[in-house]
């Protein structure tokens, strides 16, 4: 056993996944050593120059990365420059490797966006430890941002989250020429219901709807979010009409299951939904807000018609 063996931990819940570590070096010894420093606590993965680094990068988003300054061809403070000039990986912790051991170069890597340097030939109890460091940062700011865009009585995603999605949604629907849809959901006469059950009971309701709701979908892209007060979203991309069509008729059959009582409804004796969804295929005449307008309109017309049923619609080019 080596001697920083020893102190092998699990440093984040196991639960949540080890975490992905990025090894970037174009000289295999260094990769091997950080290779056998890492293997136990995380998921680690390892690039031998610049744009291996950088495509690796994009395809396995890691936690960390640990990458060496100078490498043939593209060196380091390149590839920290264009790591940081993209959205999708700006966000990425970077720490410098580095035998140069100059201040002028720890300062040029720190304001390119580094958040640690690190020279050569390093301590592996140093190395490990500012590591461990950085990730344990680095899923506190995970879990603080998860926090902020998960609705605080239900548990399923917010309305800063579903609009989020939504505008992804939209540009990979764009570039793609696929179908994208939304379905609007509301608790039908849920105000009579918080008359008649009380404030707590509104909210035990809520939560027992999120919950069911979010069981119909079964893809990982999907999304339920609540919109607002009794109203729930959900957002389903590369999904014609036909697709929503069953996805809400699943939704429409969860909650009828679930039998809650609701005895001050104009429906039935137990609680029920109107749903509006709207199928796009995304043109320059349509932004991505537009397709909640539209389902919000179908959603007018099932409750229009009647309530407790779907009512959709495809928008064309």
């Amino acid at each position: 056993m080596l001697p920083w063996e020893a102190d092998v931990e699990p440093w984040l819940d196991h639960r949540l996944g080890r975490p992905k570590l990025l090894l970037v070096d174009d000289q295999p010894m260094n990769i091997r050593v950080l290779h056998q420093l890492f293997r136990y606590e995380c998921d680690v993965r390892m690039a031998t120059g610049g744009e291996q680094a950088i495509e690796v990068c994009k395809a396995l988003l890691p936690d960390l990365i640990l990458l060496d300054v100078v490498m043939e061809g593209m060196d380091g403070h390149e590839v920290c420059r264009r790591l940081k000039a993209d959205p999708l990986t700006q966000g990425i912790p970077i720490i410098f490797l580095s035998a140069n051991g100059e201040e002028d170069d720890e300062a040029i890597g720190l304001e390119l966006g580094a958040v640690d340097y690190i020279g050569k030939p390093f301590n592996p109890v140093i190395v490990r430890a500012r590591v461990k460091t950085q990730l344990t940062l680095k899923l506190q700011s995970d879990y603080l941002r998860a926090m902020a865009l998960l609705d605080g009585l239900t548990g399923v995603a917010n309305r800063r989250k579903l609009e989020s999605h939504l505008e992804a949604a939209w540009s990979h629907a764009c570039r793609e020429g696929s179908p994208l849809s939304v379905i609007m959901i509301d608790v039908d006469h849920f105000k009579k219901y918080n008359d008649h059950y009380g404030h707590q009971g509104g909210d035990q309701c809520l939560q027992r709807l999120a919950m069911a709701l979010a069981a119909t979908l079964s893809r990982p892209y999907d999304l339920l979010a609540r919109y607002g007060g009794e109203e729930f979203a959900c957002l389903l991309p590369d999904t014609d009409l036909a697709g929503a069509e069953r996805v809400a008729q699943k939704m429409l059959l969860t909650v009828a299951e679930l039998r809650i009582e609701h005895l001050a409804s104009e429906v039935g004796p137990f609680v029920s939904l109107s749903l509006g969804g709207a199928t796009v295929l995304p043109s320059p005449r349509l932004q991505a807000q537009d397709l909640l307008r539209l389902a919000d309109e179908q959603l007018y017309q099932a409750k229009k018609t009647g309530r407790a049923r779907f009512c959709a619609r495809f928008y064309g080019n």
